[in-house]
């Protein structure tokens, strides 16, 4: 049996470097590294919105809950692959003779990000703002289509 010697500097830098690789793991499985770019508002956000995603045959389709925010308020933008959506949430104005007893409701900066497939046509991308639901289609490219094949019996 071969003797080894305890070094704690090894140790920990074996340490080290598994929370790196596990972080980084994390990163590339969530899209977090995607959003880079948008570093700021992402740090500075206060509140992110619900979202539901879902998919048909020719679309990829997000709906955002955005109550009480004007569609002036929301910025859509795709950059490398990644659909950003942000914005802002006004508290209102409170008069003197009122007093809140109870908030609940998030105010400030929102912010979201989604990684988007890389078979999308991102010139055709649209959204609609219709009672405080944002609803963004993303249109699928052709070769991302399902498609159908026609057995024949012999």
């Amino acid at each position: 049996m071969a003797i080894v010697r305890f070094n704690p500097v090894r140790d920990l830098l074996n340490v080290e470097r598994e929370f790196n690789r596990l972080y980084k793991e994390f990163e590339n499985r969530f899209g977090f590294n995607a959003a880079r770019g948008n570093e700021d508002e992402l740090n500075t956000a206060s509140w992110m919105p619900l979202t539901d995603i879902f998919e048909d045959a020719e679309n990829y389709k997000l709906k955002l809950d955005l109550p009480g925010i004007n569609k002036e308020d929301v910025k859509i933008s795709i950059n490398r692959g990644v659909l950003s959506i942000s914005g802002e949430r006004k508290q209102e104005t409170e008069s003197s003779d009122s007093k809140y007893h109870r908030v609940e409701r998030v105010y400030g900066k929102f912010y979201r990000s989604f990684t988007l497939p890389e078979k999308v046509k991102e010139d055709k991308i649209h959204a609609d703002f219709i009672n405080g639901q944002l609803s963004v289609v993303i249109p699928k490219a052709e070769e991302a289509k399902p498609k159908e094949i026609q057995i024949s019996v012999n």
